[in-house]
């Protein structure tokens, strides 16, 4: 939700869920490696990829692990949507790697093979996931291998594939949004439903259950039930579940529960800046602009860049509300110059130039 731009919240979920659900099984090895690749790691699973990376690359001036630590780059580098590279640094692993090492090399493949699928390169991933599944079976491998089939516009071997990977992740309702969100990235919801609906029959056991269904009600923009599935993980402060009730608040139209909840993240996880936008949300929803302008400058001075993208988007949607247009082009120049493949924020700039 930005407040009618055009930026929805389904395009950030997309973007914060997918572009690292792809990757991140398991990812952050913490106590492997020497002291400059646990700080890599311990930076990867806090998300800011930029440090990791610099402590990766300390690592290596280091002779620290070059399998531990070349992996760790690796994935950080996919983060920062560098795929070449990041294949660069996967092969730097595996060259380094031994025959006494054969899950590690398997899981170092199987980064790779993601890598491989988000520089769209589906032949390799295809050609990969064979070898991989003829030595053994795993779910991920045929997620990959549907997403790569249904990329190429091959709906039936992506349906078959995306049914064994369900098949062999029974009861993990995050397999089952990762399919639909595949499916909704190219406009086939239709299908995509199909697997909501199946995982909404599981019995939610676990809090990461509960929120993993409040996360399917959300797309299903089924709010009311979204709520209520994510209510007692909650309250038991998880917060996965406390940060998408939040947004739950704010498509419900509740913008005091809504606040209350951003604020009890922060009481709970510190200041960020993903909260400090669902403030700015709820202020720019109550037509209260120089209050979101206030939260906004608050996110924006936190030093981790995490989730700062959607923080400058709504900067500039803040300063068009207060029909400050010049202050709203400075933004909308300088957002393009961080984000330059974003469509939406060109079409502000452009809109802008006009005014």
């Amino acid at each position: 939700m930005n407040s009618g731009s055009g930026y929805t919240w389904k395009r950030f979920l997309w973007l914060g869920a997918l572009a690292f659900s792809l990757l991140l099984t398991g990812c952050a090895r913490k106590s492997e490696g020497g002291a400059k690749t646990r700080l890599g790691m311990e930076a990867l699973e806090s998300g800011d990829t930029t440090a990791a990376i610099a402590f990766f690359e300390e690592a290596a001036s280091l002779l620290e692990d070059p399998v531990v630590l070349n992996r760790g780059l690796g994935i950080a580098l996919m983060g920062q949507a560098r795929y070449q590279e990041a294949v660069a640094a996967f092969d730097s692993a595996l060259a380094a790697a031994d025959e006494k090492m054969p899950e590690t090399v398997r899981d170092i493949l199987l980064y790779r093979t993601t890598a491989y699928y988000r520089m769209e390169e589906y032949d390799e991933v295809v050609n990969a996931c064979r070898e991989l599944l003829a030595q053994k079976e795993a779910p991920e491998l045929y997620f990959l291998l549907g997403a790569s089939f249904l990329a190429q516009g091959d709906r039936d071997s992506a349906r078959e594939n995306f049914d064994q990977a369900a098949a062999l992740s029974s009861g993990d309702y995050a397999m089952y949004l990762r399919i639909y969100e595949c499916y909704e990235a190219h406009n086939l919801t239709g299908i995509g439903d199909e697997y909501l609906q199946t995982a909404l029959g599981f019995v939610a056991k676990t809090n990461e259950d509960r929120y993993e269904a409040g996360r399917i009600y959300f797309y299903l923009e089924q709010y009311d039930q979204a709520r209520d599935a994510l209510l007692s993980a909650a309250e038991e402060g998880y917060l996965p579940a406390m940060r998408l009730l939040g947004e739950v608040y704010l498509r419900l139209e509740d913008y005091a529960h809504a606040r209350a909840m951003y604020q009890a993240v922060m009481d709970q996880d510190g200041e960020n800046p993903a909260a400090y936008n669902g403030l700015a949300l709820c202020a720019l929803a109550e037509g209260s602009n120089d209050e979101a302008i206030d939260w906004i400058e608050r996110g924006l001075a936190l030093p981790e860049e995490l989730d700062k993208q959607q923080l400058r988007f709504n900067e500039i949607v803040a300063y068009e509300r207060k029909l400050d247009f010049a202050s709203a082009l400075v933004k909308a120049e300088a957002y393009c110059e961080l984000y330059p493949g974003d469509e939406n924020g060109r079409k502000e700039l452009t809109f802008l130039r006009t005014r």
